[in-house]
């Protein structure tokens, strides 16, 4: 890296890194569908039919920032339909393990925050266990079906303090199923379109525009949206929605060389400024 994070950064509000100064993504080295708008499935009480869940080494809680990704009951079901790897898997599992990885190497590189490096873990939304974790990524929220369950533990996290990232998702069909499941989630509480000037987007980065173009579908113009404590615009962010975008699949493939270094960048600028604002509130 050219020395920007280390040298005296701390998790404390001071002046965002200038966003022209980075290669993120080098420093790996080697490391769509519209879902039916189903608001009568949000808190239907019953899982979906699915293969058998299966068990995750997940690394103990310690009390350090680890990468969280939320495993919810969908449309098609909680298991992994075509098992692991790049392209495979159900939405909630998009572009895991990746993603997740390349993305806690980038924010160990750029920043003090002394994340769990030694693996990253996959959290059921019913599980109790997911109130220890301040940040929870939520891939493909589109196809999300929630149970009575999901909807009672991830209302608690919120509420708590917890913060969601909705990633990988796009279209009116989707759309209006995430305004279902968190209308159901966080009732009187409405998704707002959010500016440049949020204080998420400078909470380290001076990101400098919200034109990050998605990976794929490109027929579609992303824009974030959020929903904030007590339905106060000022109040706590606590959900953060990129839609019609995709920034974990920028991460995934940041090694590969998939897409243009600089798009990878703004993708993981996006990342660390979601979990800084966070660990900040």
């Amino acid at each position: 890296m050219t020395g920007l994070a280390r040298a005296g950064r701390s998790l404390a509000r001071s002046p965002a890194t200038s966003a022209a100064t980075l290669a993120l993504a080098i420093t790996l080295g080697a490391v769509a569908h519209n879902a039916p708008h189903r608001a009568e499935v949000a808190a239907a009480g019953e899982s979906s039919p699915s293969i058998p869940r299966q068990d995750f080494l997940n690394v103990p809680y310690d009390g350090s920032y680890t990468f969280v990704r939320v495993r919810f009951n969908g449309f098609r079901g909680g298991g992994f339909a075509r098992g692991f790897g790049r392209g495979g898997g159900p939405g909630w599992a998009h572009d895991y393990p990746y993603a997740d990885n390349n993305f806690i190497r980038i924010l160990d590189e750029v920043t003090v925050l002394g994340p769990n490096t030694l693996g990253t873990n996959i959290i059921d939304a019913d599980n109790p266990d997911l109130l220890r974790y301040p940040i929870a990524y939520v891939s493909e929220p589109g196809e999300w079906a929630p149970t009575q369950a999901e909807v009672d533990n991830v209302a608690e996290y919120l509420r708590k303090g917890g913060f969601m990232i909705l990633d990988d998702f796009r279209g009116n069909g989707e759309w209006r199923n995430v305004e279902a499941v968190f209308g159901a989630i966080l009732p009187g509480h409405r998704f707002r379109l959010l500016e440049l000037e949020e204080p998420v987007f400078n909470s380290f980065f001076e990101i400098e525009t919200l034109d990050l173009p998605p990976p794929t579908f490109g027929q579609y113009d992303p824009i974030f949206l959020g929903l904030h404590e007590g339905d106060d615009p000022d109040g706590r962010l606590m959900v953060i929605a990129n839609f019609n975008n995709d920034i974990g699949d920028y991460w995934e493939y940041s090694d590969l060389g998939y897409y243009p270094i600089d798009l990878s960048n703004e993708a993981y600028k996006f990342g660390v400024n979601y979990v800084i604002y966070a660990m900040n509130r």
